[in-house]
């Protein structure tokens, strides 16, 4: 008897991003209880190494909200004493969901984000 292997099948370039949408969706929920942006980070952290070249940029684009969001809240807090923390908190909150609503309106039509890198939008 020959023994056969069923074909590799390939994601579909719509499941292809569900690992992306959910990391979004975490950040999303990370607005009210913060630990959840940290399960996204992991998760695109470990997904990134095996999807396609449109996933991949949603994960270095969410990598990088992750970080630099992170570095803005702590510069925020540092400057609360002088009062401008507020501000910053603030304006730190909103460049937050521009990037993640403009990054999950991008993986719900199936692009990638164009420039992951940025430290804008």
């Amino acid at each position: 008897m020959t023994e056969t292997q069923p074909p590799a099948t390939q994601p579909s370039p719509a499941n292809e991003m569900d690992g992306p949408k959910l990391v979004y969706i975490l950040y999303f929920i990370s607005l009210v209880v913060g630990v959840t942006s940290i399960a996204g980070v992991i998760v695109a952290y470990l997904k990134r190494g095996e999807a396609g070249a449109a996933a991949a940029s949603h994960y270095t684009y969410l990598i990088r909200t992750f970080w630099i969001g992170l570095l803005y809240a702590v510069i925020s807090a540092v400057t609360m004493m002088i009062m401008i923390g507020m501000l910053l908190a603030l304006a730190t909150v909103v460049w937050f969901l521009i990037r993640t609503i403009k990054g999950f309106m991008l993986a719900n039509d199936g692009k990638p984000v164009a420039d992951p890198e940025t430290w804008l939008w």
